[in-house]
């Protein structure tokens, strides 16, 4: 079996309502690339990339003079082909490289008649639990509902995702606004729910000196991890000293040199693995291994998936013995999916390993052809502005908070 052709298809698909963070905001819908791989045989692995639009498109294009009339499961080979160190200082295609692997994946299990986790070692569990994943919202344009934006919209969020889904475990992303009045929303979330796991993520925007703060201020909650509340390792590490919270980061231990650094000199407690981030599966579970040894926690990171990601965090789930966390995911904001058969089904709080040969997921092509043309029409957002706050960026640490008063709509394409 050799590639015989790559394509690329940006689609975006809508989420309930937009969703804020401390970096800015998905303005109601993800923006994905999808990627499909062909064999001479006329099999078609599937790929999946966060972003998108026509320079991804041309990506995957030029990809084809490395990698078409090569064997897909000469996958090590690939990755220096596409993503060697020393040249990736001057294209990083770390990204590029990870959708391409998840394709190949794809590819060799279907070819083989096996799940992708049968490829990696095979599997110790058939569902991954995950998350609630809770944001700050703006309402949705078009029916003013889902907004969150007070301690009781965001409670009562929680309240109806834990009916629908089941989750048992609660994450908050913050950084929005003031730590003093996140604190007291991250609070309100335990009360409600005393029993279940938190965890809280301020996306780095907070000096060490904020984030000692409200690490200290939340200690007697029962607390999976702190993630992510200053940027750097330095920061972290001293963050660390001061708070009884493990932490635990998705941005400043993403590759093997910071995972090497971070072992040496201990900043972080729990490892987000990010099967974009990282370059592919293959090199999360290798992550994980090194994590097994040095005894830190790991937990599967969300970057804004549809459902191909979303299959490759499952079967990564599936294989690595020390899942010590519920994983996370954006999936359950979406309103649709581009897989046939549409969004996957959550129970109890989890999602099943797909059981089909390679990812186990397939395209719908209408869908496809449909979030195709909405991409066309809405095209990009800028997810690092405030669709409400024309030239707002956060510093970092940041002192320009939202004003959790203001409840304005927002006026965007959805």
């Amino acid at each position: 079996m050799k590639i015989a052709d790559i394509r690329a298809t940006t689609v975006t698909v809508p989420l309930e309502a937009p969703l804020r963070h401390g970096n800015g905001c998905h303005w109601g819908r993800f923006v994905r690339t999808i990627v499909e791989v062909e064999a001479d045989n006329g099999l078609i692995g599937l790929g999946e990339m966060g972003g998108g639009g026509e320079s991804a498109e041309a990506v995957f294009r030029a990809m084809k003079t490395y990698l078409v009339g090569r064997d897909p499961a000469q996958l090590e080979e690939m990755r220096f082909l596409i993503a060697n160190p020393t040249a990736s200082l001057y294209n990083n295609r770390t990204q590029v490289l990870a959708a391409l692997e998840f394709a190949c994946l794809d590819l060799l299990g279907q070819q083989w008649g096996v799940p992708v986790y049968t490829i990696l070692g095979g599997k110790l569990r058939d569902r991954v639990p995950f998350a609630s994943y809770l944001f700050f919202r703006y309402a949705n344009p078009a029916t003013g509902k889902g907004e969150v934006r007070t301690a009781g919209q965001l409670v009562a969020l929680a309240r109806e995702l834990k009916q629908r889904y089941g989750f048992t475990t609660h994450k908050i992303k913050g950084g929005v606004f003031h730590p003093d009045y996140e604190v007291e929303v991250y609070r309100a979330l335990a009360a409600e729910f005393p029993g279940d796991s938190l965890r809280f993520d301020p996306n780095g925007v907070w000096s060490t000196e904020q984030a000692i703060r409200f690490g200290q201020a939340i200690e007697g909650l029962r607390n999976d991890y702190f993630e992510d509340p200053t940027f750097g390792l330095n920061g972290m590490r001293r963050t660390r000293e001061m708070v009884r919270i493990p932490l635990a980061t998705n941005t400043v231990v993403v590759g093997f040199e910071q995972l090497a650094a971070n072992i040496l000199n201990m900043a972080v407690d729990v490892i987000l693995l990010d099967t974009t981030f990282w370059g592919g599966i293959r090199a999360c579970v290798k992550a994980a291994a090194i994590c097994e040894t040095f005894q830190l926690g790991v937990a599967v990171h969300s970057s804004g998936e549809l459902g191909i990601q979303l299959a490759t965090m499952l079967h990564l789930g599936a294989v690595i013995p020390n899942l010590s966390f519920a994983a996370d995911a954006h999936y359950h904001h979406l309103t649709d999916d581009v897989i046939e058969g549409g969004l996957m089904p959550y129970q109890g709080g989890s999602i099943a390993v797909p059981q089909g040969p390679g990812l186990g997921v397939r395209l719908d092509r209408d869908k496809l052809r449909r979030y195709s043309e909405l991409y066309r029409r809405l095209g990009n957002y800028p997810y690092d502005q405030d669709p409400a706050r024309p030239g707002w960026t956060p510093l970092v640490p940041n002192d320009r908070w939202a004003d959790p008063t203001d409840g304005r709509p927002v006026d965007i394409p959805y």
